[in-house]
């Protein structure tokens, strides 16, 4: 294409684009590695082969977050359901083999036994771990985490009632820099309580020992500095228990743990001296009030 600007021509023409599939795999290694994994997703993989490619490097796929996807739909019940399980499966598989072993923070939900099993095996240096809402994951997997994933610092199994008090005895053993666990189970009873979408028959399962979880927390993590523990079924004596066991505590959430009194949070965290935010259960709910006219009063009735 020509323009004339009166006195000379001056040529226009597909030259003066750059041609960005000219571009070195470092060069575009460095761009990509400025962008979030889903913004690679949604860009770059569309582009072309070769830069599909590319995001499949190993040194892009060291972190797999899906909690801020999952944020960003209403939930559904069809996420609880075998076949949407078999997609995250899938994809966790997927992105554990194209880090070639260099995972080293998982934030996903509803995945299972498997996935997690074979992220386990094959990703020694995981620090970070988050799997809530994932019923189909059990002591066997987490074992293999305890045993196999000796670096993990930071801990979320909310939601995850396939997941018992061995599991974090386990890991409590044989991850000693662990500094952040989150054990929030779903609200079950009360007014006021916040929307959620699950099974009704997997609210039952939650589990009911939290004086026996408290216990184990307090014996085998010493070094945490954040806990959660919504809605548990622990006791003053569970919490005695995680108040004298981890004593670096900074983060302390116990919203819902209506078996506590304000005495006994008062009490035992008393000895927390670097604790400098804690959750407190409502103390004073509102009450449901039925009223019955009296037999015999006319005004009453």
């Amino acid at each position: 294409m020509e323009v004339n600007d009166g006195e000379r021509k001056v040529e226009m023409g597909l030259g003066l684009c750059p041609d960005w599939s000219e571009l070195t795999r470092e060069c575009l290694l460095d761009i990509f590695s400025r962008l979030s994994q889903e913004q690679r997703w949604v860009g770059p993989m569309l582009v072309s082969k070769n830069w599909m490619n590319t995001c499949y490097d190993a040194s892009l796929n060291t972190i797999f977050d899906l909690e801020t996807r999952f944020l960003s739909f209403p939930e559904s019940i069809n996420w609880w359901t075998p076949e949407f399980e078999d997609k995250v499966d899938s994809f966790l598989r997927s992105v554990v083999d194209r880090s070639e072993g260099g995972l080293t923070e998982i934030r996903i939900r509803h995945c299972t036994e498997r996935s997690l099993s074979y992220a386990a095996e094959r990703c020694p240096n995981l620090e970070v771990l988050w799997i809530k809402s994932c019923p189909n994951v059990t002591d066997a997997s987490m074992e293999k985490i305890a045993m196999n994933c000796p670096n993990l610092r930071e801990l979320d199994i909310s939601y995850s009632y396939g997941i018992t008090h061995e599991s974090l005895k386990m890991l409590g053993r044989n991850c000693q820099n662990l500094k952040i666990l989150k054990r929030n189970l779903l609200p079950r009873l009360g007014p006021n309580l916040p929307t959620i979408v699950v099974p009704l028959d997997y609210l039952a399962t939650f589990p009911r020992y939290g004086n026996i979880e408290a216990k184990i927390i307090g014996r085998y993590m010493p070094e945490l500095k954040h806990l959660e523990f919504r809605y548990s079924t622990l006791t003053a004596r569970g919490l005695d228990s995680v108040c004298k066991g981890c004593s670096n505590l900074e983060y302390l959430d116990l919203c819902g743990c209506i078996s506590l009194t304000r005495s006994d949070i008062t009490t035992y965290t008393s000895s927390l001296k670097n604790l400098t935010e804690i959750i407190k259960p409502d103390f004073n709910p509102p009450i449901a009030i039925l009223r019955v006219p009296r037999p015999g009063n006319p005004r009453e009735e």
